[in-house]
């Protein structure tokens, strides 16, 4: 097994069957399940795997530790890809300890039925290992009410649990040092994008109580082991989680016959020729709507535009409006709607409203629209 440094140790798994993360977002790479050992005078476990890998898991303990026990399980978040190995390592070590917050042990008896050899920790509270010394952060909502991290001291390694981690399995080297991390990088805006969106308030919490802190490795659940880019990965999280993005524009349009995607390609033609650089252009019913949230959290522009359907909005705009209202990102009829009461994006230009098909009044309004956008991101 990969040792990360000064005696921890990778004992992660991959998982390349899987085709959506929660039943919901899709893995063209896979995912990796991350945990890892400290194996000092003491040895800590930080985190198990999903069930499905309790095997492959086991072994790389065992890679690691030989018929040495496990003192220390510590559980930085409980949701069941990370704590579904839980059970059954406290059968093959019994003796080891399950360290975890108040509410890391209701969920703990819910899920597990596990209530013996627990033992409760405070934001600040620390754990001696030998030469290791571990700290705990509580980060609630970081996106779980029970999540923490945990802190080596002595290495500055942070253990992040599902903070700054993201889609896609790992091709056999762990750390980014090791390897190209270029596919990474808009699958953590991804992954933070639509798991972790929502909660930008507690992302900043953390970030805070994590400030001044040194950290040489961020030791995520999902993803690489950062370590060269630890900086950069911070950054992401700080500059998403405050809902800042760049200059650019996704226009997402739904469409049956053709005549809305017209009129879309009319807006970014003239937002284009404004000297908008950045444009992306989505049709709702054909791209999975997690990479349409995605590039809505990177860029600041959106422009949405469907036809009404069954005298409502067309569906699948329905349900991406009804998706980004619930991330907490601070739009002709239904869609005019929607922005006013849940929405409330600044509303720039004179919404288009077409009937039927564009005539050359409404392909002019369309292109007033995407040169009224472009201005407006160009100033930001």
């Amino acid at each position: 097994m990969k040792e990360i440094t000064n005696n921890i140790f990778y004992v992660g798994v991959n998982d390349r069957n899987k085709t959506l993360f929660e039943g919901l977002w899709p893995l063209p790479n896979g995912v990796s399940y991350n945990a890892y050992l400290i194996a000092d005078e003491k040895v800590a476990l930080i985190d198990t795997v999903e069930v499905d890998f309790f095997m492959p898991f086991l072994e790389n303990i065992r890679e690691v530790l030989g018929e040495r026990k496990i003192d220390y399980v510590v559980v930085n978040h409980m949701e069941p890809d990370h704590s579904g190995s839980l059970a059954l390592i406290k059968k093959y070590y019994p003796e080891a300890e399950i360290i975890g917050n108040k509410k890391t042990f209701d969920m703990l008896r819910g899920f597990y039925r596990l209530d013996e050899g627990l033992r409760e920790v405070k934001n600040g509270d620390t754990l001696e290992l030998g030469t290791h010394t571990l700290q705990f952060v509580l980060t609630p909502m970081v996106h779980w009410p029970e999540t923490m991290m945990t802190l080596d001291t002595t290495t500055h390694t942070l253990f992040s649990g599902d903070a700054f981690g993201c889609f896609g399995a790992l091709n056999g080297a762990v750390v980014d040092r090791e390897m190209n991390c270029d596919e990474f990088w808009l699958e953590m805006t991804r992954y933070y994008s639509n798991i972790v969106g929502k909660y930008g308030t507690p992302v900043q919490q953390a970030l805070k109580k994590l400030a001044g802190v040194p950290v040489s490795y961020i030791c995520a659940t999902h993803g690489p082991v950062w370590n060269e880019h630890v900086e950069k990965v911070i950054g992401i999280y700080d500059r998403l989680s405050r809902y800042e993005a760049e200059p650019g524009l996704v226009i997402c349009y739904g469409t049956m016959y053709g005549n809305t995607e017209r009129a879309a390609e009319v807006i970014a033609r003239a937002a284009s020729q404004a000297g908008l650089k950045n444009i992306k252009m989505y049709n709702v019913s054909q791209t999975h709507h997690s990479y349409i949230i995605r590039d809505v959290f990177r860029y600041r522009g959106l422009i949405v535009g469907a036809p009404t359907y069954n005298t409502g909005l067309y569906h699948e705009m329905n349900v991406l409006l009804d998706e980004l209202s619930q991330k907490d990102i601070k739009a002709v009829g239904e869609i005019a709607r929607w922005n006013e009461e849940r929405l409330k994006y600044e509303q720039v230009g004179t919404p288009v409203e077409i009937r039927q098909a564009l005539t050359p009044e409404t392909e002019a309004q369309c292109e007033a629209l995407g040169r009224a956008m472009a201005e407006r991101l160009l100033q930001a």
